[in-house]
């Protein structure tokens, strides 16, 4: 097993990748209205930090009992962190009211092409170091990153197997897929924010349907394994999305013996309050 360690990124998390690369392409008069974005944290933060940089007003809202530590770190990169609804999809919704009425470039978390190719520069490099691996594990929240990933082996002609991974409490993405029509589910109640969505998104949606080998579900216990697994195994804090493809390579490592193995650790963004929980 070989571990892509997108955790030590700046913002602790792969999406800072999708954001540097979409804020560097806003129009001058984007640029001027500013931006307007709904996150449970890594891409809040990653379109704060880009924000930042370019020097553009920004605008987080997240769900009410957010992760404390990402909003923190959001406010800390200049954008102004607004609590609204009850889950990330609630906020999603305020925001998309709020972009309309304001006039700021609404950044999709999921439905950006400009996001998708900024985060799939992780799975180059993985490729690039590894041109042949037989299965990649990549958590799926809104899907961006599992996108990435699987444009990149297609777009290389490689013949990588691409492998999901979600929450059993957060499967509204597994169940789509799987089924004949497109599921929204009516609560998440997963302590793994980063694959917390009760939507699947137009554009991911598609993309994966098509490129997608298979999702793995992991239960809330299997998670927190997960992270006391990446403690243990890589001397590495991962929260619950990051170590959510490690967990899923153990769970399925009788199907992978002899094969050359990728799991993702896409964030390391832990609550303290449930990393004391886990550890406990």
């Amino acid at each position: 097993i070989h571990v892509k360690h997108e955790n030590h990124n700046p913002t602790g998390a792969f999406k800072i990748r999708g954001g540097l690369n979409l804020i560097a392409s806003l129009s001058d008069g984007e640029r001027r209205r500013g931006v307007i974005t709904a996150s449970t944290g890594n891409h809040g933060q990653s379109i704060a930090f880009a924000s930042l940089l370019a020097g553009v007003s920004c605008i987080v809202a997240v769900p009410k009992d957010n992760n404390p530590q990402k909003n923190a770190k959001m406010r800390a990169f200049g954008a102004t962190v607004v609590e609204q609804g009850k889950d990330f999809d609630e906020a999603r919704e305020w925001v998309e009211r709020e972009a309309e009425a304001s006039g700021r470039r609404y950044v999709h978390s999921a439905n950006e092409p400009l996001l998708i190719a900024g985060v799939g520069t992780y799975a180059l490099e993985i490729f690039e170091e590894l041109p042949e691996p037989d299965v990649i594990f990549v958590p799926i929240g809104g899907g961006s990153g599992a996108c990435g990933c699987s444009i990149a082996r297609t777009g290389l002609g490689r013949k990588t197997r691409i492998i999901g991974v979600q929450a059993v409490e957060a499967d509204a993405f597994t169940r789509s897929w799987r089924g004949p029509e497109r599921v929204v589910a009516a609560q998440t109640a997963t302590f793994a924010e980063g694959l917390a969505t009760r939507h699947t998104f137009d554009l991911t949606f598609g993309i994966l349907k098509r490129e997608l080998y298979d999702i793995v579900t992991l239960t809330e216990a299997e998670l927190e394994e997960g992270v006391r697994l990446a403690l243990r195994a890589t001397q590495n804090l991962a929260e619950g999305a990051g170590a959510a493809s490690l967990m899923a390579a153990v769970k399925m490592r009788d199907q992978l013996d002899g094969s050359k193995v990728v799991c993702v650790m896409t964030g390391g963004n832990l609550n303290m309050s449930a990393l004391q929980r886990i550890i406990a």
